[in-house]
């Protein structure tokens, strides 16, 4: 199948229509008090809040990881995916001051950083001659790059090459930029954007939904139904994005669950998210360093409970930067499909304390899946497999140490 978007070339597949569709999991090795939830999945029938808060309860971690792989092998077989990316962060100067945001500075900050588009632009070009499909570019909300600025990044970045996706900006930059640079509608700037060469949204800023935690934790940024706006639009002009999560700081699992909740209304409302991406918190260097860090079997329990209830997403992402590539390994088995990507330079995370790599390899990642009895394919942004063959350099290259320590 050819795409008219971007020329690539892709597998078609809809497991839902295919033999996996009657995929159905042995209930017999389901604890008696999550008979009638594993019944439910295993019928197709959606569960509710309280299903999903007595999972996040739950103690079997075999039976969620059962569950949560039937619904996984039922959307894509035995596919495991990743994509050759590149991270981008323009700046990280910003106006906000979120509690736990160990990446914003203000401009006279030691640790503040402003890229120029010359600087940009050579990094994208010379992950292009690797084979990148996509580039991931956020920022802070900077008080002072103008209009013009954003829209010649973009211009530029995509004259570099007519099939790079530019997945850019979280819901709080577009609000931003509407407001206070271009000083036009959330629609109208997302279209200003989408016709120099936006391509995607990114999911970042959800962190979680509820009031009272986003009042503790990032005061001063858009309210949940203001993230869920900014999607709203963009899924209305027919755009895609991911959604994420962050957790294991101060929220409850009824928080955990209603933020859930309200992406899969949005969901039902759209079809506009093409994955789910939940992160952990990482408490080292801001003020929530007493935050205790999620534990490997809470990180595996959420990922299972997010695929089991979010039944309208086809995919679910390990995001190995935050919990190291080993774990990401083994969250193949509890509900998730895809590795996420080589991303090449991360700088949030790592500038709150994580120790993981700032990139992998596509023989690391494809190395990873094999292990785990998948089968490693290289995806775009929206999910779709790709086949052409991988550049020699990329698929060539060597597993690096992350697959001997987190």
């Amino acid at each position: 199948m050819l795409s008219f978007a971007t020329g690539r070339e892709y597998v078609h597949h809809e497991f839902e229509n295919s033999q996996h569709a009657n995929f159905s999991m042995n209930l017999s090795l389901i604890p008696s008090d999550l008979q009638p939830i594993a019944e439910k999945v295993d019928n197709r029938q959606r569960i509710s809040e309280a299903d999903a808060l007595q999972l996040y309860r739950s103690h079997d971690l075999n039976a969620l990881g059962i569950m949560a792989s039937a619904v996984r092998e039922r959307k894509n077989g035995n596919a495991a995916t990743y994509i050759l990316n590149r991270y981008v962060n323009y700046s990280n100067i910003c106006i906000l001051s979120c509690q736990f945001c160990a990446f914003a500075a203000k401009k006279r900050d030691a640790h503040a950083f402003e890229r120029s588009i010359d600087d940009i632009v050579a990094a994208v070009r010379e992950s292009l001659a690797v084979g990148i499909t996509e580039v991931h570019m956020v920022g802070g909300l900077h008080p002072t790059l103008k209009k013009d600025w954003y829209l010649e990044l973009l211009r530029r970045v995509a004259a570099l090459d007519p099939h790079l996706i530019i997945k850019a900006f979280t819901a709080i930059e577009i609000r931003h930029l509407a407001q206070r640079i271009f000083k036009m509608s959330i629609a109208d700037t997302l279209a200003a954007l989408r016709d120099v060469g936006l391509g995607a949204l990114t999911g970042g800023g959800a962190e979680i939904f509820d009031a009272e935690v986003r009042d503790e934790l990032c005061r001063g940024k858009e309210s949940a139904e203001e993230w869920l706006e900014v999607h709203r639009i963009w899924h209305q002009m027919g755009g895609r994005s991911t959604c994420t999560m962050l957790y294991g700081h101060i929220e409850t699992l009824e928080q955990r669950v209603d933020h859930l909740r309200q992406l899969r209304e949005l969901q039902d409302e759209t079809s506009g998210f093409t994955g789910f991406v939940p992160f952990t918190f990482e408490p080292q260097t801001t003020i929530l360093a007493h935050v205790k860090a999620a534990t490997a079997v809470e990180q595996l329990r959420n990922l299972a409970v997010s695929r089991i209830y979010l039944d309208n997403f086809d995919h679910l992402t390990a995001y190995w930067v935050s919990m190291g590539l080993p774990l990401a390994q083994v969250s193949l088995s509890y509900g998730v499909d895809d590795l996420h990507g080589t991303i090449m330079e991360e700088k949030i995370f790592h500038m709150a304390g994580a120790k993981t790599p700032q990139e992998q390899t596509v023989a690391t990642l494809e190395h990873v899946i094999r292990e785990a009895g998948r089968d490693p394919i290289q995806r775009d942004s929206f999910y779709r497999h790709l086949t052409r063959p991988l550049p020699v350099a990329n698929a060539q290259a060597t597993v690096g140490p992350e697959l001997v320590c987190a």
